[in-house]
């Protein structure tokens, strides 16, 4: 998950320090964070991330004060069956269960993190398989038992084609999301610093760049120039790669004379079909602004299958 890129770091920076690390293995109702998340604690009591927004972290460190003096790996479940609910539970009606494993050889092996941040360097995901009888957790499948599988996908990125006003109300968004940005755009005057402060700029014409980044399933790509000339290829490379979302702005007509263009182009109607256009969640959006909303809705929605 994107939320655990700060456990990784915190991993990093007290690396050959005695840790505990909790994650959320199983969830029930509206439960405040999903399975897979980490809160990682130092032996000083510092902490990184989170497991239920706040709900039962005090307990947690608790337990993983435990943990890191000696004490055997713990599978931990919080709701609200008990009067104690409010001060230890979910009193938002949801129910986690939240495993606290030594961060060691006999838990969760140090040498993860490294493997976890390389692997989403590179843009490959890892899966951390965890047998729920011992607490020990490995990149590789457990042979037996019951286990926890996590997986860490590579970090969110959105490749913007076309930089234009939308581009750069969806470029803010998407920053405040995590998802690393690149906007795409041959034409100088429109592609500057300026006007996308901290956003990655890529000068290249739209299907070579999108060819050299190769989106995957952590990967939106969002065609905004209306210029055909632009984002026709953009599409092309674009339905070429499992990029996790393809947006294309335009109207409903306009998108029905694309499909005619990318159909004479060789794109099978089974890609072609993969274009969310006119692009975004319809809400009666009205703007630069509140259309980068609805594009930045959709794209979440894709990323979370929820399409």
């Amino acid at each position: 998950m994107a939320e655990n890129d700060s456990v990784i770091a915190a991993a990093k920076t007290w690396k050959g320090e005695r840790m505990a690390i909790a994650t959320v293995v199983s969830t029930w109702g509206s439960a405040p964070r999903p399975k897979g998340s980490h809160m990682l604690v130092h032996e000083d009591g510092r902490f990184e991330g989170s497991v239920s927004g706040g709900c039962v972290e005090s307990d947690i460190l608790a337990t993983a004060a435990d943990v890191i003096a000696g004490a055997p790996f713990q599978l931990r479940n919080y709701g609200v069956a008990d009067a104690a609910a409010w001060e230890v539970g979910l009193p938002c009606g949801g129910e986690i269960a939240v495993m606290v494993q030594p961060v060691s050889a006999e838990g969760f092996d140090p040498e993860l993190f490294d493997r976890i941040a390389d692997a989403r360097d590179q843009g490959d995901a890892l899966t951390v398989t965890t047998d729920l009888a011992t607490g020990h957790s490995d990149a590789r499948p457990a042979e037996t038992g019951e286990v926890f599988v996590n997986r860490y996908d590579p970090p969110r990125r959105l490749l913007i084609v076309g930089a234009v006003q939308i581009a750069q109300a969806l470029s803010g968004l998407a920053r405040e999301l995590g998802i690393a940005t690149v906007v795409i755009d041959p034409r100088a005057r429109f592609l500057t610093d300026e006007r996308f402060p901290g956003v990655t700029l890529d000068d290249r014409w739209p299907d070579e760049a999108i060819a050299a980044l190769r989106p995957g399933p952590s990967t939106a790509v969002v065609t905004l120039s209306h210029d055909i000339k632009i984002d026709d290829p953009a599409l092309i490379a674009a339905l070429a790669t499992d990029a996790a979302y393809v947006g294309a702005l335009g109207s409903r007509k306009s998108h029905a004379a694309r499909r005619e263009r990318l159909a004479a182009a060789g794109v099978t109607p089974e890609n072609i079909d993969r274009i969310d256009a006119p692009v975004g969640i319809d809400i009666g959006a009205i703007g630069p602004s509140e259309i980068a909303l609805s594009v930045a809705a959709a794209m979440i929605g894709a990323f979370h299958d929820r399409r």
